[in-house]
């Protein structure tokens, strides 16, 4: 079970900065979504950062598809979150700690940390290697929290149903936070990835299975899990693709990999 670490809200914790959405021009002011400048800090994470929201989007809906149909929560929830805990990946936190969420530590956390003001001065959050680490940390917290349990009985497409419920339980401190969600989801067309299917397929040269692909009626998306000895350059050829490619699809700026870690193949 997650939670946070002294934080006097009930939930995920987020950081005291106001949610960003990254490209100033795009942003309707009537949506009540601030804007900010982006984060220019010289020591980044290896993850490249991502240079506008519909980039963010395009990196992380997959991840997202893949938590809607492991823990039932919508990914057009998860990825409005992720916009606005974040700032689309350019969030301070978010690049010194790949922390999307503004997951805090918690007692028995053993990986690495970073401190952070938020309610108290040099606060612990939880540090990751990948950013996708805490897309699925964030989903065993909503799931592991009783206080949610009601969403959970609402289907993935209601979009609207998780937003206000979100607030209900007491997700978040901002009245408008709902809103803000629904707005995103609106703006960036985020629901048709609550239709998107999520199935594994068949192991490759007889060895484990870690592809996995994500589909619907006009994209498909195949994943690969990093595995012991594998490196770019093994991966590229055993799917007939480039090292080029694979940086490209993924945002890789180095050739450094970790086991676990789940690579676009192609989409």
């Amino acid at each position: 079970m997650l939670s946070s670490c002294g934080s006097k809200k009930q939930v995920i914790n987020r950081t005291p900065q106001k949610p960003v959405v990254v490209e100033d021009h795009e942003i309707n002011n009537r949506t009540g979504i601030p804007t900010v400048t982006p984060n220019k800090e010289k020591k980044k994470s290896y993850e490249s950062i991502v240079k506008t929201t519909k980039d963010y989007v395009a990196k992380f809906a997959p991840i997202a598809v893949r938590e809607m149909h492991k823990y039932k929560i919508p990914a057009s929830i998860t990825l409005a979150q992720g916009i606005l805990e974040s700032g689309s990946g350019r969030s301070n936190l978010a690049i010194r700690s790949n922390n999307h969420f503004g997951i805090k530590c918690h007692r028995g956390w053993k990986g690495k940390s970073v401190t952070h003001d938020d309610d108290r001065i040099a606060e612990c959050f939880r540090k990751y290697v990948h950013p996708e680490k805490s897309y699925e940390d964030h989903s065993k917290f909503l799931t592991s929290r009783k206080r949610y349990s009601k969403l959970f009985k609402l289907r993935t497409t209601d979009y609207k149903g998780w937003a206000y419920g979100l607030k209900r339980a007491g997700y978040a401190t901002d009245k408008k936070y709902p809103q803000k969600l629904i707005a995103l989801i609106k703006k960036y067309d985020l629901t048709k990835y609550d239709r998107e299917t999520y199935k594994p397929i068949k192991p490759i040269e007889n060895k484990v299975d870690t592809t996995t692909i994500v589909q619907d009626d006009t994209n498909t998306r195949f994943f690969y899990k990093v595995i012991k000895g594998d490196t770019l350059y093994s991966i590229a050829r055993k799917f007939k693709t480039s090292v080029k490619s694979l940086k490209e699809l993924n945002g890789l700026k180095g050739n450094s990999l970790s086991i676990g870690q789940e690579l676009i193949l192609k989409k």
